[in-house]
């Protein structure tokens, strides 16, 4: 199957199911902000969950792998945190403490995984 096809059939799943709560909090009189905040969870699972597919490109090296995904979670995921409201953003110092924070919680993930598939999944 396509990878873009594999793409949109991982990421669909969370959007909609997101989005459909963020419409029900909102018919529910929730606060804007905690309806935001889920929909923002839902387009951030979306993009996580459809970058998968990259991990499954055959010829690709994990390093290559790593980059590209790195590369898609920073335009994608990096901007979303930006607007979420989840962090104060007033200026350019506060975008580089969310950025930093988007880095350890990155390494943290992949640490995670490393360590799972060394000496975990044998």
């Amino acid at each position: 199957m396509n990878y873009l096809i594999q793409a949109f059939i991982r990421g669909i799943g969370p959007l909609v199911v997101m989005s459909a709560i963020s419409l029900l909090m909102k018919n529910q009189g929730k606060a804007p902000q905690e309806v935001k905040g889920v929909f923002i969870s839902g387009l951030i699972m979306t993009v996580v969950a459809a970058a998968s597919v990259l991990y499954e490109i055959e010829g690709w090296t994990f390093k290559k792998q790593l980059i590209v995904h790195h590369l898609a979670m920073l335009v994608t995921v990096y901007p979303l945190l930006l607007v979420s409201g989840w962090f104060r953003v007033k200026t350019w110092v506060d975008a580089l403490i969310v950025l930093g924070i988007f880095y350890l919680v990155g390494l943290a993930i992949i640490a995670g995984f490393y360590l799972y598939s060394t000496f975990i999944k044998r």
